[in-house]
């Protein structure tokens, strides 16, 4: 979450809001104070109509192409969704058919990510992926710690092996739970992990190796299949048996749909668990992850904690505790309503459009492609090198005046010298809406390369969500 500081009480005492006239009753006062409770209730559509005028200096998350997050679903999903808010995941007892809903997605998920019949897997619904990420490792550290303690040898300095496009989610789990974290350089010849590289710095203190399936930074998928290849060789010549966890926050709801032959999932002995986000993909509002881990074995008992809550018991794995169904019944709702024919029309219709708008870009002129958008539907793409009187962050800001979000980043260290904009095309996102943006973009260009001047200073940041 975000950090806030606070505000001085002089601050507070001076900032007010302001409630227009027609919302001010007789005798109601006409502001209240900003960072201060009012003293006085006020009528809900007063309060509703402050709260909304603010709410308009946010940008249209339909146009926002920085995100991965979903920003369109279908009427019935929502009234789905209201109606479950009120209903708190954690309390099996009272709300068992959310629970078993919860129970059906992961079965479908595990097995939409090729767990077998005498491995059936086994999984929990999160907050995000960045919650299921933080599972995932707890589970590999522990594991890793009990065949060392089991052999009489330390086990004090784990660590993780990763390319240093991970997102930030993975660099929190090492700080928070005290894990060596391993980022293998990227460079021109590889924006992302290569199996040559996750060998190279593992050592019998790896707890494990995280293999990216859409990496936030190009879109790339990450060579699971090779990795765990080479890990394989690894345990032969050397001994080392090193596990593979696969970041699947954008890949696990678009590969087995465009790409069921890619070999990535629970098909790999190697991988012992996978995450999801929900929320981006898989087609859902923000609120949702998933983590499955190929079978119990892959779970340490001892992190399940088996709770007496409200007269039942509960075994629950989780860094959060309460938080509302609705995105977990959403998301059962999409697999019923799509099934595989409906996500593979919605992805590819996503993929479609996300390589037009690159083969578009790419024949501009000033632009070079990083990615093109084969692997999950979002591209990466620079300015060529005889460009040189605006950046990309001019880019960036120039389609901001029409409304577009387009980040424009630094890529990860080693590579940090590349500056590009990304664009993530999510559903919803259609042909037309692409050809719009194109002809902004084009005006753009056109504006940019007829004022000239020096280039404006960086100011972007990275979007790792």
């Amino acid at each position: 979450m975000a950090l806030h500081q606070h505000v001085r009480a002089a601050e507070a005492a001076d900032s007010r809001l302001d409630v227009r006239p027609q919302f001010a009753q007789p005798g109601e006062v006409a502001a209240i104070p900003r960072f201060r409770i009012p003293e006085q209730a006020m009528a809900p559509d007063t309060a509703y109509q402050v709260v909304r005028d603010e709410l308009m200096l946010d940008g249209n998350a339909r146009l926002n192409l920085a995100t991965f997050v979903s920003t369109w679903m279908e009427p019935q999903a929502q009234q789905l969704m209201s109606e479950c808010f009120d209903k708190n995941m954690v309390d099996k007892d009272e709300y068992p058919q959310t629970a078993e809903i919860e129970n059906r997605t992961v079965k479908i998920l595990a097995d939409l990510w090729g767990a077998s019949d005498a491995e059936p897997g086994v999984g929990c619904s999160t907050s995000g992926s960045s919650e299921a990420c933080m599972l995932g490792g707890l589970a590999l550290k522990w594991r890793w710690r009990a065949v060392r303690q089991a052999a009489g040898k330390a086990a004090d300095r784990p660590n993780l092996v990763m390319g240093s496009n991970v997102q930030v989610c993975w660099e929190k789990f090492c700080r928070y739970w005290d894990v060596e974290p391993r980022l293998v350089p990227v460079g021109q010849a590889s924006t992302h992990l290569t199996p040559e590289g996750a060998v190279a710095h593992c050592d019998e203190n790896t707890i494990g190796v995280v293999a990216i399936l859409g990496s936030t930074f190009d879109g790339a998928y990450e060579p699971v299949a090779e990795i765990a290849a080479a890990l394989d060789r690894l345990e032969t010549d050397g001994g080392l048996d090193v596990p593979i966890h696969v970041d699947a926050a954008s890949g696990g709801f678009v590969a087995p749909f465009l790409d069921p032959e890619l070999e990535w999932d629970f098909r790999l002995d190697r991988v012992a668990s996978i995450n999801a986000s929900g929320h981006k993909y898989g087609l859902v509002f923000p609120g949702v992850g998933w983590m499955v881990w190929r079978d119990r074995a892959a779970l340490p008992e001892e992190l399940v904690f088996r709770v007496d809550y409200l007269g039942g018991d509960m075994p629950t794995f989780a860094l959060n505790f309460s938080r509302p169904g609705a995105q977990v019944v959403a998301q059962y709702y999409n697999l019923l309503r799509l099934g595989r024919d409906g996500y593979r029309r919605v992805q590819q219709a996503c993929r479609d459009t996300a390589r037009w708008l690159a083969s578009e870009i790419a024949a501009l002129g000033p632009f070079v492609l990083v990615s093109d958008g084969t692997g999950i539907p979002a591209f990466a793409f620079r300015l060529a090198d005889g460009v040189t009187a605006y950046t990309v962050y001019d880019v960036s800001e120039a389609l901001r005046t029409r409304g577009w979000q387009v980040p424009a980043y630094r890529m990860p260290p080693d590579l940090e010298e590349m500056a590009v904009l990304r664009i993530v095309v999510r559903n919803g996102f259609g042909h037309d809406l692409a050809e719009l943006l194109m002809d902004d973009l084009r005006r753009a260009v056109e504006r940019l390369d007829a004022g000239g001047g020096a280039p404006a200073q960086e100011h972007g940041f990275a979007f790792h969500h």
